[in-house]
């Protein structure tokens, strides 16, 4: 293999790469979202500068996505929490857990997504939306929520993606696991069609476990939820801050 062509891979391993090189667009994919407070010292000591958190409110989702070009088929689950940047209003990917290896391995070194394996599931049972994350053996979360009992507005639900851009803390280390990149990285939602949009009561349980630590930013009170059908594309990543520099 000659240099010029070695220096054209985007993908590990050389002889099979795990993702491709177009971007990455879902059909169809299926959101739900519970807001909830926490506790907002716990917060300010995991949001990575230049970030600043503006509240005690933290997402956790649950996002079906069986139609993902590039990736497959796969559920993944997490936490985000809202955030400002620059004095506007963006959102930090902290935790992600997911059922799909391309997933995981293009997510964490093309943008610097948090992922793990887990078994992430978003199912309806009987008149409930029901997601789940087991980590291993062991369930580390449960959101419910009242299925497609209040339709939401569209429009303001796709500004509201397009707007808000989101953030991540990208890691990569040297061959002697001495710190080589570590970046602030900027990305945003595109070609965003929201198809539906719904609201209702919901809970939320998240279970301790040394591995998958959902539960270090505690349910102190369950705020709102939706349930959000897409179509959209995940946009390339933009390093806004080098902190190796």
């Amino acid at each position: 293999m000659k240099i010029e062509e070695i220096k054209k891979l985007t993908s590990m391993p050389a002889t099979s790469p795990t993702q491709g090189q177009d971007k990455f667009r879902c059909l169809n994919r299926e959101f739900f979202i519970v807001d909830y407070e926490t506790d907002i010292e716990l917060l300010k000591a995991i949001v990575p500068e230049p970030l600043e958190v503006i509240s005690n409110v933290v997402k956790f989702e649950v996002i079906r996505m069986a139609d993902f070009r590039g990736f497959g088929d796969f559920t993944e689950s997490g936490l985000i929490i809202p955030v400002m940047y620059n004095g506007k209003p963006a959102q930090y990917v902290y935790q992600m857990y997911l059922d799909n290896f391309p997933a995981i391995a293009g997510g964490r070194e093309i943008w610097g997504f948090p992922k793990k394996y887990a078994t992430p599931k978003l199912q309806v049972d009987s008149d409930t939306l029901l997601g789940t994350c087991h980590f291993g053996k062991c369930e580390v979360a449960r959101a419910t929520m009242a299925y497609k009992r209040e339709a939401m507005d569209i429009k303001a639900v796709e500004k509201s993606i397009l707007e808000t851009p989101g953030f991540l803390l990208k890691i990569i280390p040297d061959v002697d696991n001495t710190p080589k990149i570590v970046q602030l990285v900027k990305y945003h939602i595109e070609d965003l069609t929201v198809k539906e949009a719904w609201t209702g009561p919901a809970g939320l349980e998240l279970f301790d476990h040394a591995l998958a630590p959902m539960a270090k930013l505690p349910v102190r009170k369950v705020l709102k939820a939706y349930h959000i059908i897409t179509d959209l594309t995940l946009g390339w990543g933009e390093v806004v801050h080098d902190y190796m520099k």
